[in-house]
């Protein structure tokens, strides 16, 4: 990560702290430090920045608002957070998630690095902020509006994290603190986890040299313990069409084939959508997280105009979590079900019954370690040369790599099961939904000795970004008053090197491998799922499951491998010999070459009493793209179970290659006037873009291992997309009555057109049939005869008579029946990246108060904003109707009362934001929705004479939890539980 700002956030940062120390001066107070003097500094950001530009910063060397850099960001008007383990983690600005806003540090543009779910090739550009401690921050400003200076990829914002240099903090200055965490979310006995930091800076020879270092080093302990349940939604009712999808109501009572038309309760009609759950879980998560960051900086005035800085920048964020999971999973045989009424409707209640073949209670447990690390370095030259010219020469080479730290890759699943479950319910009617079962005569779900492993699947990921970036930069400001006030012009040279690379191995023995007594009872231990859901409405229903047995992990793959050889001989991908790290058969390079010039003027003038200023620029981007892709080619099917069917892969794989390239004009107006004193008027036009995530660029084929009785399926990327392109538009008056408090009123606007859908092609590949469609499967339908065969019948036929064409694992007991000529070939639906011509607009409106009351110490900060979209997705329609909406459109608020005066200081801060779309699947076009959510967050502390200070916080102080659903509010996606956590420490500054 770099060092040095671009010219325009040089200059924003610098007119702040220039106003700072002015209104000190004028006013003849002395705030050095605390929370007043860290509102004021971020208020003189905003007052004197072009365009919209709102700020935080740092309340004392190595003392930031907030111990996590998202969970500052959402006291910003407009910004809500993504928590990831109950830790912010990503940020949404007005609307537009991650994905849509670039992080800069110092004005450079950062490689980000994540390995995303665990089960797919990573490809997000999204910056995670849990890789920064806040410790080594000195402010953060979001650009919300377009600038020439300002590098792009952000229709949402530029967000630019800036860091000390000692050169603008002369003399010797440090910081030491130490902390203990006390987070209520673990699982087990709740352990203190210690957070060490320190900076440093000092300047020499008359202030002619400094060097600045910081660093940190912390360990968390936590817990995430969730509620998922999938369905199958978007369903029309009875006599509309769909009746015969998978899962759906019966309608028929004349062909009541699973005797089941009369457990329905208020079955939708025709014209009600509804959804049926797939599967129910409660997962239980134990992780731990250690983050070491540190940055040392070199400055040197060289001349007394020529000033040269270099610095390095690392970070550590290692992340292992540990989960384990009870559910169940529908067949959708001879089922009952209660429902809401329409259009949308609620399911109350679902539940199956096995009758003589009982099914199973499936345990699963799963590890997934990962590390992601950073390196910059970073140099930049900086010449004050004569007749108000400004020249600065920034370079720095980046990386960002993630990959796993554990000897079985970035995620592995290994499942077992009890074969016990006569009947199964989840009932949807609270919170927590509840999940209950009866055992078959003679079995018990919850008994050790009766289990049975199953399926398991090993994840190997690996993402790694590098940017080298050259920035040429000129300012040329008059030395007399004049109508032209400066000149910024430029050049920006990025080279963005993407490589992303995934592997997997799976064994699909969910009928079982082996039997019980494979399993020694001692790898098992108690979890009680009443205590990890407790305070969650519906945690204390007599029926929900009390309790389960988890297992050791890592013992259990030893196991296995052992005994069945899961790692050496799975049924799907390959290991590297001697592991389970699984090959990686995928292997996606994407090259972004961009070149950028720009150009930009601010001029002055007065307008009646009052001063005003306008600011015009263009911006001009290329981008050239080059993407190369390793992909598997399949060779072959199975038919692996009665609902089970792989694909196989040949040896011979290649890369493959394809380009694109775009270009951009980008303007941006900025005007500003201050008709009266102390109030601003603003109004400001930009084009901003988005450039697409690397999955969507990425030039090879990907195809799903698993293909069901309609078809297989896959994606590829398409390099030659376009750039997400927003025209802004934003106007807002601000009131500065005060040292540190003032109000403001702003509208914006963004019309938004380049969205990326999916399209689709249907492609077929030699030798790889279908045998579920195949004259063997029909002569077994006919040979049956009518009524409900099983998909285990038509097996077991094919078997006993073709058995020349099945394949039998000795190791897994486990017969596949094998795609063979005279099978159809398999229809794949591929999934392509397309820019659409669908156009949307956002705006909204941003409300925002800073006050701080007399002289008294206690203050407030209140905002509100309001956003709003034309396309929003239509919940009553059902999934074959494809539909485009916007998504992450929310209104949200903040509330923080503070007291800062003498040497005690406190905050108390509310942050709120609304239920919102959190996303949409396509074809099927079906949706899930984050439900309304706030936390409270408290902070205190006390400094005494001698540079000592002894602080505590609390973050999700009322211990707040968060659900996710689909169409209705009542079909739970998601529903985990909140904890407060605490800390405590002291920090020593001189």
């Amino acid at each position: 990560m770099g060092l040095s700002a671009t010219q325009a956030m040089a200059q924003d940062a610098t007119a702040g702290e220039e106003a700072a120390e002015e209104v000190v001066a004028e006013d003849d107070v002395i705030v050095v430090t605390g929370i007043r003097a860290s509102l004021r500094d971020a208020m003189n950001i905003k007052r004197n920045a072009q365009g919209v530009v709102d700020a935080i910063s740092a309340e004392d060397i190595g003392k930031f608002p907030d111990t996590n850099l998202a969970e500052s960001l959402q006291r910003i008007t407009g910004v809500s957070i993504d928590r990831e383990n109950g830790e912010g983690a990503r940020v949404t600005v007005r609307g537009f998630g991650p994905e849509y806003n670039l992080v800069t540090l110092n004005g450079r543009q950062m490689p980000t690095s994540t390995l995303g779910d665990g089960a797919s090739a990573p490809s997000s550009r999204s910056f995670d902020f849990g890789n920064l401690a806040s410790e080594a921050v000195v402010a953060v400003e979001v650009y919300k509006t377009g600038r020439a200076t300002v590098p792009s990829g952000g229709i949402g914002s530029s967000i630019n994290i800036r860091t000390p240099r000692p050169l603008n903090n002369p003399g010797f200055s440090g910081s030491f603190a130490v902390k203990g965490v006390y987070d209520e979310s673990e699982n087990d006995d709740v352990s203190i986890t210690p957070e060490v930091s320190g900076v440093i800076s000092k300047t020499f020879a008359e202030d002619r040299i400094g060097i600045a270092v910081t660093g940190s080093y912390q360990k968390r302990k936590s817990g995430f313990n969730q509620f998922f349940s999938e369905f199958r939604d978007g369903y029309l009712g009875c006599g509309s069409g769909y009746e015969n999808e998978w899962g759906a109501i019966p309608c028929d009572p004349g062909n009541d084939w699973r005797g089941n038309y009369n457990l329905q309760e208020n079955r939708p009609d025709a014209n009600t959508v509804y959804a049926v759950p797939q599967n129910g879980s409660y997962n239980v998560t134990n992780i731990d997280r250690e983050r070491i960051n540190g940055q040392a900086v070199l400055q040197a005035k060289l001349g007394d105009n020529v000033t040269a800085t270099l610095d390095y920048t690392f970070s550590q964020n290692t992340v292992e979590a540990a989960q384990s999971s009870v559910g169940i999973w529908f067949n959708h045989v001879t089922t009952s079900s209660a429902w809401g009424d329409g259009p949308v409707a609620d399911i109350l209640f679902y539940s199956e019954n096995f009758g003589g073949a009982p099914s199973d209670l499936s345990y699963s447990g799963s590890l997934t370690a990962n590390r992601s690390i950073n390196h910059s370095l970073g140099g930049n030259i900086e010449w004050e040369a004569p007749n108000g010219f400004t020249f600065t020469l920034d370079a720095h080479s980046s990386s960002a790599e993630s990959k796993p730290t554990l000897p079985y890759g970035s995620n592995l699943s290994v499942g077992t099961a009890v074969f016990n479950v006569q009947t199964q319910t989840i009932d949807y009617t609270s919170y927590l939904p509840v999940i209950s079962y009866t055992n078959a005569t003679g079995t018990d779900g919850n008994d050790v000795a009766q289990r049975f492993a199953t399926g398991n699947a090993f994840r190997n990921a690996y993402f790694k970004d590098e940017i080298d970036q050259v920035q040429l930069s000129g300012n040329y400001t008059p030395e007399a008053d004049s109508f032209l006030q400066s000149l910024d012009f430029g050049v920006t040279y990025t080279n963005n090197r993407v490589q992303s690379a995934y592997g997997f191995i799976q064994n699909d023995t969910w009928g079982g491998l082996g039997t019980p007594a494979d399993i020694p009872d001692d790898i098992f231990f108690p979890i009680s799922v009443t205590d990890a859901f407790r305070g969650l409405e519906g945690v204390d229903n007599p029926n929900i499951i009390q309790s389960f047995y988890g297992f050791d992990v890592e013992r259990m793959v030893d196991l296995l491998e052992s005994q069945f050889g899961i790692c050496s001989s799975p049924a799907t991908g390959a290991a590297q010999p001697g592991t389970c790290l699984a090959v990686q058969d995928i292997d996606r390079r994407i090259t972004e070459k961009t070149l950028a010039p720009y150009a930009e003027a601010a001029f002055s003038f007065d307008v009646g009493a009052g001063e005003a200023h306008l600011i015009t620029g263009l911006r001009y981007e290329v981008t050239d793209v080059d993407s190369r892709a390793l992909s598997l080619i399949p060779d072959g099917s199975a038919w692996v179970a009665a609902n089970e069917f792989n694909l196989s892969y040949a040896d011979a794989r290649d890369f493959t290659r394809a380009k694109g390239s775009y270009d951009f004009w980008l303007p941006n107006i900025d005007f500003d006037i201050e008709p009266i004193q102390d109030v601003i008027f603003r109004a400001s036009y930009s084009h901003t873009i988005t450039r697409p995530t690397y999955d969507n660029l990425q030039g090879g084929l990907s195809l799903n291992p698993l293909f069901r009785v309609d078809g297989g399926d896959g994606n590829q990327g398409n390099p030659n997309l376009l750039p997400f392109k927003s025209e802004n538009f934003d106007a807002s008056v601000e009131w500065y009555y005060g040292n540190a408090s003032y109000m403001s009123v702003g509208y914006f606007r963004k019309n938004v057109e380049n969205y990326i859908t999916v399209g689709g092609i249907q492609q077929f590949f030699e030798g790889v049939y279908q045998p579920y469609n195949g004259p063997r499967a029909a002569e077994a339908r006919a040979a049956l005869g009518g009524g409900a065969i099983s998909n285990d019948d038509i097996r077991a036929y094919i078997i006993a008579n073709y058995p020349e064409t099945t394949s039998f694992n000795p190791v897994t007991g486990q017969t596949a029946i094998l795609g063979v000529p005279g099978d159809p070939l398999l229809e794949f639906n591929i999934s392509v990246p397309i820019n659409s011509d669908q156009k949307a607009t956002i705006d909204g409106w941003e409300f925002a108060l800073q006050h701080n009351f007399w002289e008294t110490g206690f203050g407030v900060i209140l905002n509100y904003t309001i956003v709003n979209g034309d396309a929003e997705f239509d919940n009553t329609q059902p999934y074959r109707i494809p539909q485009f909406a916007l998504v992450g459109l929310s209104d949200s608020a903040n509330a923080v009362l503070f007291y800062d005066k003498g040497p005690f200081q406190a905050r108390a801060a509310w942050n709120w934001r609304d239920d919102f779309l959190a996303g949409y699947s396509q074809n099927p076009t079906n949706p899930f929705y984050r439900d309304e959510y706030w936390q409270i967050d408290a902070s205190a502390s006390y400094e005494f004479d001698n540079g000592l200070t002894v602080f505590a916080e609390a973050i999700n102080l009322t211990g707040e939890n968060l659900k996710g659903y689909r169409r209705s509010e009542n079909n739970t996606f998601f529903a985990y539980r909140g904890a407060p956590r605490y800390a405590a420490g002291v920090r020593f500054s001189f």
